[in-house]
């Protein structure tokens, strides 16, 4: 099973992902995200799921799989007594501006617009916007930019990326800034208490 970005520091990683890998297989999707994290109302763990080899972010996952899946994971999490303190259990999709992690993403994904920070800049940039066209054969991502270049990028040269939502004509979603939603955009999410 593919998981794209995991960050569970202070959990027992194997429990946890012992877990939550095998009701995500059953259910058929694959994890984008494992995060362990607080926010205002304390400990949450969120998963972030997808369709396995889809090209369209969150194409599948609507509410009720999220809820089934939370439910699930929830009964799992605690057989395996993986989580000690009380959270919050978040499952979602990863909305139309996903983020991109791994070579497979970029290949995934090309012919989708994207925002990709860089390390040190290009041409003067640190962000480049563009469409992506997969890799070389040398496994660099190729973007082409708003001047109709396509430029190669080391993998290991970009800080973070993501693809970008854009409206008919290249416009850009009203609101539509990454990692916010909107009503056109906006990835299916349930959540579940865990008052451990």
């Amino acid at each position: 099973m593919n998981v794209a970005h995991e960050k569970l520091d202070g959990l027992d990683r194997e429990r946890v992902l012992g877990a939550v890998l095998p009701v995500l297989r059953a259910h058929g999707v694959d994890a984008v995200e494992i995060v362990w994290r607080t926010d205002r109302a304390g400990w949450l763990l969120e998963v972030t799921v997808e369709r396995p080899d889809s090209t369209i972010p969150g194409a599948g996952v609507t509410v009720d799989l999220c809820s089934e899946i939370s439910r699930d994971l929830s009964a799992a999490l605690d057989v395996a007594d993986a989580i000690a303190q009380r959270y919050r259990l978040e499952v979602g999709s990863p909305g139309l501006e996903r983020a991109l992690y791994s070579a497979r993403d970029y290949a995934r994904f090309a012919g989708q617009a994207a925002r990709l920070k860089l390390k040190d800049p290009v041409a003067g940039q640190h962000v480049l916007r563009g469409t992506l066209h997969g890799l070389d054969e040398n496994g660099q991502v190729l973007l082409e930019t708003g001047r109709s270049e396509i430029v190669p990028l080391p993998l290991e040269s970009i800080e973070n990326a993501r693809l970008v939502f854009e409206m008919g004509g290249g416009e850009k979603a009203r609101g539509g800034k990454p990692g916010r939603t909107n009503k056109l955009n906006r990835p299916a999410r349930a959540e579940r208490g865990r008052n451990n």
